[in-house]
């Protein structure tokens, strides 16, 4: 069966959508199932259309996540655009085995609600040449996990906020699945 990854997602699901298709043809790893904690995110529609199971999820019910991972085994959960923060009895079982993407170059524009166009319009206002992704193991603390992987972007000083959303969100596409692949092989 190879290995097997378990997404967490809360939004429009285009990154979740990125890993399982570059994982679609991978007979060594694959996406089991993507799981939501908003009934009404886009991520449903994009995962169904590629065959992957998903699930909707109150968030607040620490028991669900941790009966489903211990149900489902998986060899890596994948935060993409999941916007709650892990219960540390999770983080705790599966110690290096939580990893997330933060749209912006850690430690600047990290913590609790500093996700998506928050990161984005902050980083203009301070008037960053440069802004990009971090990828890094979860913790118990928000976006202070250890970094696997930073790759920046250089901005000009027009850029709006969604021109720097648009350049950042290249970069995640490009990475997130090839970290994913080099830490499960």
């Amino acid at each position: 069966m190879g290995k097997k990854i378990i997404i967490l997602a809360s939004g429009g699901g285009t990154n979740a959508q990125n890993i399982i298709r570059y994982f679609d043809q991978d007979s060594e790893i694959n996406v089991h199932s993507v799981l939501c904690n908003r009934k009404e995110a886009g991520v449903y529609e994009r995962v169904k259309a590629l065959g992957v199971h998903s699930q909707w999820f109150d968030a607040n019910s620490e028991v669900f996540l941790l009966d489903y991972m211990e149900e489902h085994q998986p060899d890596l959960i994948v935060l993409a655009g999941y916007l709650k923060k892990i219960p540390n009895e999770l983080v705790e079982l599966y110690s290096n085995k939580i990893i997330n993407i933060h749209p912006a170059l850690l430690p600047k524009y990290g913590g609790k609600g500093m996700y998506g166009m928050h990161v984005h319009n902050a980083v203009k206002t301070a008037g960053e040449t440069q802004s990009g992704i971090t990828i890094h193991y979860v913790n118990q603390h928000y976006d202070k996990g250890g970094v696997i992987l930073q790759k920046a972007v250089s901005l000009d000083p027009q850029d709006s906020p969604s021109e720097i959303a648009a350049k950042v969100q290249q970069l995640e596409y490009e990475y997130f699945p090839e970290v994913i692949k080099q830490l499960l092989s």
